[in-house]
């Protein structure tokens, strides 16, 4: 029996899909959290077409 747990994102910053360095911006962003300890990630939000640096937080 698999049990599913409810999860939320906060998102952090977001930054354009379009923009001349593509997802570096906020890959560098996401590196700089985690050195200060926030375990956050890259996801792509298609309906926005951003780069978005999120972390993870349990739901309620």
């Amino acid at each position: 029996m698999s049990t599913n747990t409810a999860q939320s994102r906060t998102v952090l910053e977001g930054f354009p899909a379009g923009a001349p360095r593509g997802s570096w911006p906020a890959e560098e962003y996401a590196a700089a959290q985690r050195l200060r300890g926030t375990n956050a990630r890259v996801v792509m939000d298609l309906r926005t077409d951003q780069f978005l640096v999120v972390v993870d937080s349990p739901g309620h």
